[in-house]
């Protein structure tokens, strides 16, 4: 059979003219960026193999290229991996500038080199160094790595605010390469500055004292000195110092071995602070608070005379017909309380405190019990490290010190009563107990720190006493200054009323002593306290009432420094 292929005909509609412009001004909206009304069309099988060649070449580059890194070349990349370091570096933090109160600064920072990033420096000025103190810098070891990481505070302020200065460290992330040169590195944390501290201390007043203190002992031959002056009010320290001492500057650096263990083996002693960290017989300045604890238990009228004659025996009660005698300082003849302050009589306390005859005295009890009351042979709480407690005899003390003659007798009353035998105080204790005089009492507690607010910033402890037996007080501390007979004289200012009581301690069997001065001023509104301490002359020499005087007339050229 044939088949015979039959042609269709494509059956082609006409278009009228009317009807090509009608689908002119009718086009779809299409978005022809977009390829809206386009037809999609597949890949061609030749730009698919095309695309496809290209993919492999490119894989097996990096296939070939990557066996050369991990067979070929594993051992150079092995080494250089282990040659280099990534290491985690402290980016140090400048330490905080220390200020006195009116802005002056005390230490600060100077650019350092390769291993101190920052120097610390110290005011040139003497007198700082036991106040101040000095720091270490940070240490490499053998190798070179940092065993010490920060700039420590090592005594003084420095130490005591050593994490407000510090401040925090920073951290880099170094790699270097065996001979260690730096690959890169970039910083992982900044480093925050130590905090600022503003101390009470004023820049004048403790120049003034620290020299007064360093010419009297060159001159008389003390051993040592410290002195400081504080406002009653808030317990702020104006000045506060210590003689001998040391330079910070060379001690922060630790390069001069021969002068730091000269230092060390001072038989001065240029590291104690004396203020705080000293212990000392007071002598006659425990002679004021023994008196308004006899005015308090109502033992003697400020009025009422005692006859002196240079000397107070007590018989013996294991030596009939013998006596044990016991010195003034000299035959002053009848005295009330404010003379016997004034003049520093010992034998009118030898007789209050541990009585005589009628005279009823103090006791050991209560010798131990108005002394503390004012702080005395108690730590004063001074935001200062190294504060020592003192000691007031009595007889527990005396059966522990003294196993093979406990009994306590008069006479160690008679002693304590003066300040000598076992009495031991710091110059901080007594600072604070005669401001505790002069704001007729107010126990403040002493502070390195400027006040923000003019108020105190510690504990505020309130005495038992009352107006008028304050006023005795006054008045016989003004007497040791007025009094042509009185103790401390020199302390006679035309433009400053002062009130001082001065003291001897006698140490090293009688053959040497220590000198102290205390007081306030201005009378008639007290502001400021005073003590200074004379470490260890020679009998005859000039007392500590010298080394406070330039203080004193200080404040009187200069009476703004009664405002601040």
């Amino acid at each position: 059979m044939v088949w015979k292929r039959r042609s269709k005909k494509k059956y082609i509609a006409e278009l009228q003219p009317d009807e090509i412009l009608l689908d002119v001004n009718n086009l779809p909206a299409f978005d022809r960026q977009q390829f809206e009304g386009r037809m999609e069309q597949p890949l061609s099988k030749k730009s698919f193999n095309v695309l496809f060649g290209v993919m492999i070449v490119s894989a097996l580059f990096f296939v070939g290229r990557l066996g050369i890194l991990q067979i070929g070349q594993s051992a150079f990349y092995e080494k250089k991996s282990e040659n280099n370091s990534l290491n985690h570096i402290a980016v140090f933090a400048d330490r905080g500038v220390i200020y006195d109160r009116n802005g002056v600064e005390l230490a600060w920072n100077t650019i350092g080199d390769d291993v101190v990033p920052t120097f610390r420096n110290y005011i040139t000025q003497n007198g700082y160094a036991s106040l101040l103190g000095y720091v270490s810098y940070p240490a490499k070891d053998s190798k070179g790595k940092f065993w010490q990481t920060r700039t420590m505070g090592k005594d003084g302020v420095e130490k005591q605010f050593d994490t407000e200065l510090a401040g925090q460290n920073g951290t880099q992330l170094v790699e270097t390469d065996v001979n260690g040169n730096t690959i890169s590195q970039g910083l992982i944390e900044d480093p925050v500055q130590g905090k600022n501290i503003s101390l009470s201390i004023d820049s004048r007043v403790q120049a003034t004292l620290f020299d007064g203190i360093k010419a009297l002992a060159e001159q008389s031959g003390y051993v040592g000195g410290a002195g400081a002056v504080m406002n009653i009010n808030t317990g702020e320290l104006v000045a506060m110092t210590s003689y001998p001492e040391y330079d910070e500057n060379a001690l922060s650096a630790g390069k001069d071995s021969v002068l730091i263990s000269s230092l060390l083996t001072d038989p001065a002693r240029p590291f104690l602070n004396r203020m705080t960290d000293g212990l000392y017989a007071p002598g006659s300045i425990v002679k004021p608070f023994l008196a308004i604890g006899a005015l308090q238990e109502g033992i003697i009228n400020p009025d009422t005379f005692l006859h002196t004659t240079g000397e107070v025996r007590i018989p013996n009660p294991y030596f009939p017909g013998q006596y044990t005698i016991f010195k003034d300082n000299a035959n002053h003849g009848d005295v009330d309380m404010r003379k016997a302050i004034a003049v520093s009589s010992d034998a009118y306390f030898y007789e209050i405190g541990g009585g005589l005859g009628s005279q009823p005295g103090l006791g050991i009890a209560n010798i131990d019990k108005y002394s503390k009351l004012f702080g005395i042979g108690v730590k004063t709480g001074i935001n200062f490290s190294g504060e020592l407690t003192g000691v007031i005899p009595d007889i527990a003390w005396k059966a522990k010190n003294f196993p093979k003659d406990p009994t306590w007798r008069v006479g160690d009353t008679y002693h304590t009563a003066i300040g000598q035998y076992g009495f031991q105080v710091t110059p901080i204790q007594m600072l604070r107990a005669v401001a505790g005089l002069a704001s007729h009492g107010t126990l403040v507690t002493p502070t390195i720190l400027k006040s923000v607010d003019g108020k105190p910033t510690g504990l505020v402890q309130k005495l038992p006493f009352t107006e008028p037996q304050y006023r005795v007080i006054d008045e016989a501390m003004r007497m040791t200054v007025t009094d042509p007979n009185g103790t401390a004289t020199n302390l006679l200012n035309p433009t400053i009323a002062v009130a001082a009581k001065s003291g001897t301690a006698q140490i090293k069997g009688n053959t040497r002593v220590n000198s102290w001065i205390e007081g306030y001023f201005p009378l008639n509104a007290p502001k400021y306290a005073f003590v200074v301490l004379m470490e260890n002359g020679p009998i005859v020499s000039s007392g500590a009432k010298y080394a406070i005087k330039p203080v004193i007339e200080l404040y009187a050229a200069n009476p703004e420094l009664l405002t601040q």
